[in-house]
């Protein structure tokens, strides 16, 4: 199921139907374009800091509830490695924060999530999931911050990011949502990670490998609806682009669904 960020924005985080908390934003890594980390918004319950909570620990997403099921309790969540609201998300922080949870770390593999392309919810399996494979340095991003940067086709400029369309079965952000209204009269269209030739942090910037005429007549998006598949189709036919669910595995693990939400 595919999902817009702003719209799990707000979202309830619940464990077991009690709420711990409610989605603010999120950070993904600037290599597989992947959420690693939901921050979570406690309010008064722990004041000054950031609370992370990886994938690995989310189930399923209730959007006629506006919750996401959480399989960490609250005391799991305060006896966390401490991450103070002021500062990035370290490496070092990473690896403390991976060893508490027991979680297998994304960086080591040649995929996605590390030794696999889908994320591993079996915890009998994480042990058997980590493969041999040279590791890569992450950068994280938020998508609060990178909302709003510009996008430069091969030819010209087109807009800029309105919002990401996040894939809930693996966490991948599958498209950059972008708003072209001062081009295109309002129109918006969508770009994925995978065209992106390259990104200038320093200019909040996107360079994506299209022109702006082969963009402009690609497949009208209507931002009150998420892409359906049927859509996703005509788009990658249009960019005669192969879709990223061709070689997808052909089991997903199920996922976490503790609690539900009240």
């Amino acid at each position: 199921m595919l999902y817009k960020a702003k719209t799990l924005n707000g979202f309830k985080l619940n464990n077991d139907g009690k709420e711990i908390g409610r989605v603010k934003e999120f950070y993904f890594d600037d290599q597989h374009w992947t959420i690693r980390y939901l921050v979570a918004d406690t309010g008064n319950w722990l004041v000054g800091r950031q609370v992370l909570i990886s994938p690995y620990a989310l189930g399923a997403v209730m959007e006629e509830e506006q919750c996401i099921v959480v399989g960490l309790s609250r005391k799991q969540i305060e006896d966390s490695p401490s991450l103070d609201s002021d500062k990035p998300v370290s490496r070092q922080f990473e690896d403390v924060y991976h060893k508490y949870y027991g979680y297998p770390v994304y960086w080591e593999g040649p995929f996605m999530w590390g030794g696999y392309p889908g994320i591993v919810r079996d915890q009998t399996q994480w042990k058997k999931s980590v493969q041999t494979g040279k590791g890569w340095d992450p950068h994280l991003r938020s998508t609060q911050s990178v909302s709003g940067y510009h996008i430069q086709a091969m030819d010209g400029e087109i807009g800029h990011i309105d919002d990401f369309i996040i894939d809930e079965a693996s966490w991948a952000i599958r498209y950059l949502v972008v708003d072209t209204k001062n081009w295109w009269h309002g129109k918006k269209v969508l770009v994925a990670p995978q065209w992106i030739e390259r990104v200038s942090w320093d200019e909040s910037k996107v360079y994506i490998s299209l022109s702006v005429e082969t963009i402009k007549k690609s497949p009208e998006y209507t931002a009150e609806s998420l892409p359906t598949r049927d859509y996703e189709e005509q788009l990658h036919k249009h960019y005669e682009r192969q879709a990223y669910w061709y070689g997808k595995p052909s089991a997903t693990p199920e996922k976490n669904s503790r609690g539900g939400c009240r």
